[in-house]
């Protein structure tokens, strides 16, 4: 777990340095310089490439963590291992970028009535997809030789870096519209050239696929399972995007950048998962392997647990704190009609981040055929919610279909994998970070009557009032609640890690 921890460490840096990138970008630049509608046209140009590019990998991603295993060996450049992993996702681009081809018109008739903007770019779908498809399996190859940190730096702040030069360009009239998406295509490739760059440098990969040492066995469970992760990815990938494409056709793109803005909030809750789970998947994937149950739920349970607790620590601080946040935020009566949704997306992520280790144990054991089923329970669950829902309340309805499909989903992940391999994720802790919450949203209230409005109004510009009165209770029930956590003890590492600082700080004096 030591090398799990420093190397997440590292990785959760360089993603919160990304997010403050990105925080600005949206928050004081987009909202300040796009309309809604443009929001919306950047976020479904994103989502159709993602989705595009995670169905072109044919399960590169899960596969590549399951298999390395069996290839590794730093003498022989792991046995032409990097060699497959562009070969297979070539082969899924052509596929599916030609089926894309073949039904643009028809999309294009569903998004004309409410989002004809979307159909105007949608000839960017293409590119951008195989740039982000390559972009994804350059890191997979990064994570598997366990160096996170420098594809972490280039996914969480390069792009978003070039992401702001695109939006700036646009603001300031140095390119048109057409300009910036051309801009936000190409920085998905300037990233991807940067990650083959960053493997070279580390000389651990190769070209040469070594054809020998695919033996008989090995061959068929691999075309088995890649072409299980093919129909599974189908319903996997799709369903993250189903509100955005529900969204944007039955009421437009406008709707759908205030969806944007309140997703972009709850995203916030899973960021620590980017580099824990990256980091963690290969030690999983080998215990599993080698049969280790034992090891793969320790990791998995501390997994599980350190992102609970982060997720619904930041979940908190952000909810306490989500009036004034759309009090300062520029053109934030538009986007406040998005508040509600951000409260159930931000449960839905707090829930799929925390519970996801349990997909990735379910997909490296024997049982992973199991996943189709409840894949695609998900995915139609999902559908139908969306159906039934966003006619009725709109984006809160769209949020709701995430949420409950996702509950369902997870109840069935969960107890299958504690039945069948015997690896449980859930503990005792969680209950406590449950008990530890509600107890600072009592403390909450209490700083809000206690204060009622004083700290605010001491402030002429009352802007600056309303995040100095948010400042200060965010600090008082913060510290409330690292300390809760400490002297409950909810997790040996964080006590290990405040002790630390504490004896750090003592010597120092």
């Amino acid at each position: 777990m030591g090398v799990v921890v420093r190397q997440s460490i590292k990785g959760t840096l360089m993603t919160y340095v990304g997010v403050c990138i990105g925080f600005v970008t949206t928050f004081f630049i987009v909202t300040e310089f796009l309309s809604v509608e443009e929001v919306g046209l950047a976020k479904v140009l994103v989502d159709s490439s993602i989705l595009l590019s995670g169905l072109a990998q044919l399960g590169t991603n899960t596969s590549a963590m399951r298999y390395y295993p069996f290839f590794k060996d730093a003498q022989r450049h792991d046995n032409g291992f990097f060699g497959w992993t562009l070969i297979v996702p070539l082969i899924g681009f052509i596929i599916f970028g030609s089926l894309f081809l073949l039904f643009q018109q028809p999309l294009s008739v569903h998004f004309s009535k409410e989002s004809p903007l979307f159909v105007n770019y949608m000839y960017f779908v293409l590119p951008m997809s195989f740039f982000m498809l390559y972009l994804t399996v350059f890191e997979t190859n990064s994570n598997l030789l366990l160096r996170i940190v420098v594809p972490k730096f280039i996914r969480e702040v390069g792009i978003r870096l070039m992401t702001m030069a695109a939006y700036l360009l646009y603001a300031f009239a140095v390119v048109d519209l057409d300009g910036m998406v051309l801009c936000l295509c190409g920085t998905y490739l300037v990233a991807t050239l940067c990650n083959v760059a960053y493997l070279l440098f580390l000389k651990r990969v190769s070209f040469r696929i070594n054809l020998s040492f695919i033996k008989p066995q090995l061959r068929r469970d691999f075309l088995l399972y890649t072409l299980f992760l093919v129909v599974s990815s189908l319903t996997t990938i799709i369903a993250p995007m189903l509100n955005t494409f529900f969204i944007s056709i039955k009421m437009g793109l406008a709707f759908t950048g205030i969806y944007t803005i309140a997703q972009y909030i709850a995203n916030m809750m899973e960021i620590p998962y980017r580099s824990l789970g990256a980091i963690s998947r290969p030690h999983i994937s080998q215990a599993l392997k080698d049969n280790d149950l034992a090891g793969a739920e320790r990791l998995s349970k501390s997994v599980s647990l350190h992102q609970f607790l982060a997720s619904t620590f930041i979940f908190f601080l952000i909810w306490i704190n989500i009036d004034a946040f759309y009090d300062v935020l520029p053109n934030g009566s538009t986007y406040e009609n998005g508040k509600w949704v951000f409260f159930i997306l931000a449960l839905c992520k707090i829930l799929n981040s925390s519970l996801t280790i349990d997909t990735t144990i379910l997909s490296y054991s024997k049982y992973y055929y199991w996943s189709l089923l409840f894949t695609a329970i998900l995915t139609v669950s999902a559908i139908w919610l969306n159906i039934r829902l966003i006619p009725q309340w709109g984006m809160v309805g769209a949020a709701l279909a995430s949420l409950v499909a996702y509950v369902v989903y997870f109840a069935l992940v969960v107890s299958f994998v504690k039945w069948k391999i015997g690896v449980r994720v859930l503990s005792l802790s969680m209950l406590k970070i449950l008990i530890i919450t509600a107890v600072l949203f009592i403390c909450n209230d209490f700083i809000v009557v206690f204060f009622d409005g004083r700290i605010a109004g001491m402030f002429e510009n009352n802007t600056v009032g309303i995040i100095f009165d948010s400042a200060v209770r965010t600090v008082l029930v913060g510290v409330v609640g690292i300390a809760a956590v400490y002297f409950w003890k909810v997790s040996p590492y964080v006590n290990n890690m405040v002790d630390k600082l504490i004896f750090k700080t003592n010597r120092e004096k």
